[in-house]
């Protein structure tokens, strides 16, 4: 009954992909008022129903003509996870059975969403275990804006308060996926959608000058993320092979663009590895970087993904990173990692189910 269901939906056209304007014509030419598309658009994106009939305010012969001609694709927990610090990972399952991953990060002041823009990843970064997956498909701006949805459900479950923060940061490269990432972006943040603030995203990637500069143009007010983990350019290669493509000096080229358009300083993400990127000069070239543009440094604590080299985390090498940063003046934070026990920390996500 399942599959014969399944199938019944695919058929139909998800009606998020439908514009307002798009409504308003389907529904004239129905011989239905244009303003209940108003409605219609409201029920979809800014209380994120996930069948017709949770449209209480539309009469029972629209709700029945909608379910006959479109479908609501919508995305649904699969699996649910608890860290013992209290971070949830979430197996979130597509229309079509592909699964991608998602997590709430509580702390005492705040819960953040790291969101999920594509099935597997399209790049070949060493240390993380999502570049170890094919790379299936694009998320849709819907299935990214239900995972935000599905989360803040989550905080006002669990943590009696509503999301506060989000974070492009789960599978996938978000420039690689640009977009569906901005329009999901305009969804969430827009009155019409989840009216979320658009200065509590960050977008993080791994750096692809040309995606960074249109994403400065779009003026979305949103923070922006690097993916950095040497400023080095032979080591950053090793790291993250695809980034031959991409060298250090156009990657800042476009940060400096991104500064001048938006006023919004960068932050360099940066895992420090024993015998990999935790030496003196390592150090000196993070800082000579980080002095071209406006910018501060969260140093991750890695979780292993059992890759070898890149299991050997150096807290000594952390901590001198930290007095040579602060002593350049550049603002550097350690950030705590969260979830490792479920597989739910940075780089972890791989659609991996953790005894817990």
């Amino acid at each position: 009954m399942q599959r014969i269901l399944n199938a019944e939906v695919l058929t139909k056209k998800d009606i998020r992909k439908l514009s307002l304007n798009d409504l308003e014509s389907h529904l004239i030419s129905v011989g239905e008022k244009p303003f209940r598309a108003k409605q219609i658009y409201e029920w979809l994106w800014k209380k994120n129903a996930h069948t017709f009939e949770d449209m209480t305010n539309l009469s029972k012969k629209l709700r029945e003509e909608l379910n006959q001609e479109f479908s609501i694709q919508n995305a649904s927990v699969d699996l649910l996870q608890k860290s013992n610090d209290g971070t949830i990972k979430n197996g979130v399952k597509l229309h079509d059975g592909l699964m991608v991953e998602s997590v709430l990060i509580p702390t005492e002041t705040r819960t953040t969403a790291c969101v999920s823009s594509q099935v597997g990843c399209s790049l070949n970064c060493e240390f993380c275990a999502t570049a170890k997956l094919k790379r299936m498909r694009n998320l849709e701006v819907a299935e990214i804006v239900d995972q935000v949805a599905l989360i803040d459900r989550q905080s006002k479950e669990y943590f009696d308060r509503p999301l506060s923060n989000i974070v492009f940061m789960g599978m996938g490269e978000p420039m690689m996926n640009y977009k569906n990432v901005v329009d999901a972006i305009r969804k969430i943040t827009t009155d019409e959608g989840l009216g979320m603030s658009a200065r509590r995203i960050t977008v993080s990637t791994s750096g692809i000058p040309k995606m960074i500069k249109m994403l400065a143009d779009e003026k979305l007010k949103v923070k922006l993320a690097l993916s950095l983990h040497s400023a080095i350019e032979s080591k950053r290669n090793d790291i993250m092979p695809f980034s031959e493509k991409f060298p250090l000096t156009e990657i800042m080229e476009s940060l400096q663009y991104w500064y001048k358009e938006t006023g919004s300083k960068i932050t360099f993400e940066y895992c420090v590895w024993g015998g990999i990127n935790d030496g003196e000069e390592d150090i000196k070239a993070l800082i000579k970087y980080c002095h071209q543009v406006p910018s501060k440094v969260n140093l991750i604590q890695y979780n292993p993904i059992g890759e070898g080299k890149f299991d050997h985390r150096s807290i000594e090498a952390e901590q001198r990173y930290v007095r040579e940063l602060e002593k350049a003046g550049i603002t550097v934070m350690v950030r705590k990692s969260r979830g490792g026990d479920i597989d739910a920390a940075c780089g972890q996500l791989a659609n991996k189910t953790a005894e817990v």
